[in-house]
């Protein structure tokens, strides 16, 4: 057997069991330990500070360079008694990943004496070398001035790294000309749209609102395999899929893992990962089994979006560290085995009210109903109106894989609301019209409180095949892949939702001005938003040919790939639409197009250069020596007197193996053809095109021939970890 491959195995067999003794204490006694909470704050601080704080964000107003003194002195008594030395501003830029520059507390007074210092200033803004994050033209290489400023709506939190302690404060990043390089600013941004139109809309209903806040729960799948396999697969630690492998004989076929008894080194992994989390405040509740072998996902509880996305950010990173101690891998490539079940990260998203309200829930009474289906129909109008905007933000090389599949949503955009929630929609659409009158206006409230049961979710099936579903007091947004920042598209669901309230709103005032009852406006201007979006409307398999034809009757786009499906970021509607919401300023837009374009190319050619690199270097010369084998084994039953009749099995295989090598060798040279032609495309958008309709073929052509050959050579001699080893070996 091939050196790598049996030291992975022999790796693994030795591997100890999971005997690790814990001390079960109840989560409510140590969670959020780690983290400077409001009541940690409310502690640390005088009562006045404390006041001044509560007020500041409450009314959204800066805070005062004296207050953020007093709040850095808080944090770092706070941290220091942790036992903390070093503070690092928590950023999100456009890589994908988190960045972190750590600085100590440790500083040297004017007569030379050690200190601990750590005020306002550092507290706020701090000052790390741009030039080599991607800003997509907004930043020159030479030009390395960036900015990390403080969001005091996320708490900072110590993470505990080889028994080193580091104070995180989480920020966003932006360029010297003020422009954001990171996730977490439009983000921002986009709930700031999001709360001041949505709260409008709101005081309909209760004047008493005064703020709506967007949360999220996020669903996280991932795959664990043993950490040897993976540092024998070249592939999955370049690339973080498998370029080649041939499916095991035994995959998902029986579904039996799904929901299954979890294996006691993973149960080992997710424990330990749950602790930390929980030590940091991320308030993961939910651990399972996935349908593919080796597939599990996490979920926590709700939380506000700006939140929930540090969260997600912060688990990511958990997820790498905690599984090494373990000796395992956590993979969050969105696809990475062939012919069995990707990754994805579903996004469950609502809108709460200060006072206590969810938006997307039906209430008890018909004014409550009425509010509900405001804002529900309302985001199906959004949907509706920008699903190009939403298939653009879940656009990535690794997502493209996984994007229908028959395992994930389709790249065309739908919404799924179920068989009851259709006829109340319905029955708005056909009863309303242009001269409702009194009578017909409090029977058609009262028709809708009857059609809308206080438990909606009885009422409300899933559809695990639509990528934008309604499953009872939230949306499902099921497409956003597993790798993803969830900052993206919940940045585009949160402005087009707020920019449809506000469309909506205006209209509604424009009725209420001329005379007509605000009710009457309100579902006057709802049936016109039934009627218009309609056609986004699918309550049936989003897998099926049939829907792919009956979404291109109904105008509905299918972009199955990134570079295509990115186009969308560049209309004069998306330029438009994200000038007049504040959210991305026209250089901003082009630069993230920019970048997502970049990241696509060098993931396509990274991708390509492993194909050629274990095409070259291992699967043709393991397979030259087995053909050689095999020619010596026909040479010497020659030599000792046998007829060429009696090798007809070992000519046959010989012949195949060659039409195999001989299909792979020619494949990749084609492949490295093309992807020098790529390199003189004249723009990136032209680039990443070429990169994707004419090398990215050529991988699946390579790997078809591969996957064969590693069923026609002999396993002792094959290089790489195979599916049933990787995937089953825990």
């Amino acid at each position: 057997m091939s050196t790598n491959r049996s030291t992975a195995l022999s790796l693994f067999l030795s591997r100890p069991k999971a005997t690790k003794e814990r001390e079960n204490r109840k989560i409510s006694s140590y969670y959020a330990e780690n983290v400077f909470n409001d009541s940690k704050l409310r502690s640390y601080l005088s009562n006045d500070a404390y006041k001044a704080y509560s007020m500041t964000i409450s009314g959204g107003s800066k805070i005062s360079r004296e207050l953020a003194d007093q709040i850095a002195a808080a944090i770092k008594a706070w941290a220091i008694e942790k036992g903390t030395t070093h503070y690092t501003h928590w950023f999100q830029p456009l890589t994908g990943t988190t960045a972190e520059k750590h600085d100590s507390f440790f500083t040297l007074s004017g007569s030379g004496a050690a200190m601990e210092k750590f005020d306002g200033d550092a507290l706020v803004q701090q000052e790390p070398d741009a030039s080599s994050f991607p800003s997509g033209g907004l930043r020159a290489t030479f030009e390395a001035r960036g900015y990390t400023a403080w969001d005091p709506m996320s708490p900072a939190f110590i993470m505990d790294i080889a028994g080193s302690k580091t104070l995180c404060i989480p920020t966003v990043f932006i360029s010297y000309t003020g422009e954001a390089l990171d996730h977490k600013a439009p983000l921002l941004r986009s709930i700031e749209t999001l709360d001041k139109a949505a709260t409008g809309v709101a005081r309909y209903f209760d004047r008493f609102v005064n703020k709506v806040t967007p949360t999220l729960g996020w669903e996280q799948e991932y795959f664990v395999i043993d950490k040897a396999m993976y540092y024998a697969r070249p592939d999955l630690m370049a690339s973080g899929r498998t370029v080649f492998g041939r499916g095991p004989a035994k995959g998902q076929q029986l579904e039996d893992h799904y929901f299954g008894a979890i294996p006691e080194r993973v149960y080992s992994f997710m424990v330990d990962l749950e602790m930390e989390c929980h030590k940091l405040g991320i308030p993961v509740r939910t651990r399972h089994n996935e349908v593919a072998p080796s597939q599990f996902e996490c979920a926590p509880m709700f939380e506000e979006a700006n939140i929930a996305v540090d969260h997600n950010q912060l688990l990511m990173d958990l997820m790498d560290r905690v599984a090494r101690r373990h000796h395992l891998i956590v993979l969050l490539h969105e696809k990475p085995f062939a012919g069995i079940n990707g990754s994805g990260k579903h996004n469950n998203w609502s809108m709460g009210t200060d006072t206590g309200t969810n938006l997307l829930a039906p209430g008890k009474t018909p004014r409550n109903n009425l509010q509900f289906l405001t804002f529900f129909i309302n985001t199906i109008k959004a949907v509706h109106d920008h699903s190009d905007l939403l298939r653009a933000a879940i656009a990535a090389e690794s997502n493209d894989y996984r994007l229908g599949a028959n395992e994930a949503p389709p790249a065309i955009i739908s919404v799924f609301i179920g068989d009851y929630l259709t006829k109340v929609l319905d029955a708005i659409e056909q009863r309303v019209d242009n001269d409702l009158k009194e009578e017909e206006e409090n029977e058609l409230k009262l028709d809708i409180h009857k059609m809308i049961p206080d438990v909606m979710m009885d009422n409300t099936d899933r559809n695990r095949t639509s990528p934008f579903a309604f499953t009872g007091n939230k949306f499902e947004f099921r497409a956003v892949g597993s790798s993803a920042n969830c900052a993206d598209p919940m940045m585009v669901l949160n402005m087009i939702v707020g920019n449809q309230l506000n469309e909506f709103k205006e209209k509604v005032d424009k009725h209420i001005a001329e005379g007509e009852k605000k009710d009457s406006a309100i579902l006057k201007e709802l049936r016109a938003c039934i009627k218009s979006a309609r056609n986004i409307l699918f309550e049936g398999d989003n897998y099926s040919d049939a829907w792919a034809n009956e979404a291109a009757k109904r105008g509905l786009p299918n972009i199955k790939t990134t570079p295509l499906a990115l186009d969308a970021y560049t209309t004069p509607k998306a330029h438009k639409l994200f000038k007049e919401t504040n959210i991305l300023n026209d250089k901003e837009q082009e630069a993230r197009h920019e970048i997502h374009l970049e990241k696509y190319i060098k993931k396509v050619e990274i991708e390509a250069s492993l194909i050629e690199e274990l095409s070259l270097n291992q699967i043709l010369p393991a397979c030259i020596r087995y053909q050689t084998e095999l020619l010596n084994n026909i040479k010497s039953g020659s030599d000792a007197g046998l007829t060429q009749a009696s090798f007809k099995t070992q000519h046959k295989i010989v012949e195949s193996i060659s039409k195999h090598i001989e299909a792979v060798y020619s494949g990749v040279e084609n492949m490295i053809d093309a992807r020098e032609k790529a390199e003189h495309q004249k723009t990136t958008r032209e680039k990443a095109i070429y990169f994707c309709d004419k090398v990215k073929p050529l991988f699946i052509e390579i790997r078809s021939h591969v996957d064969d050959l590693e069923l026609l050579v002999e396993d002792k001699y094959w290089p790489l970890p195979k599916y049933r080893e990787i995937l089953f070996n825990r």
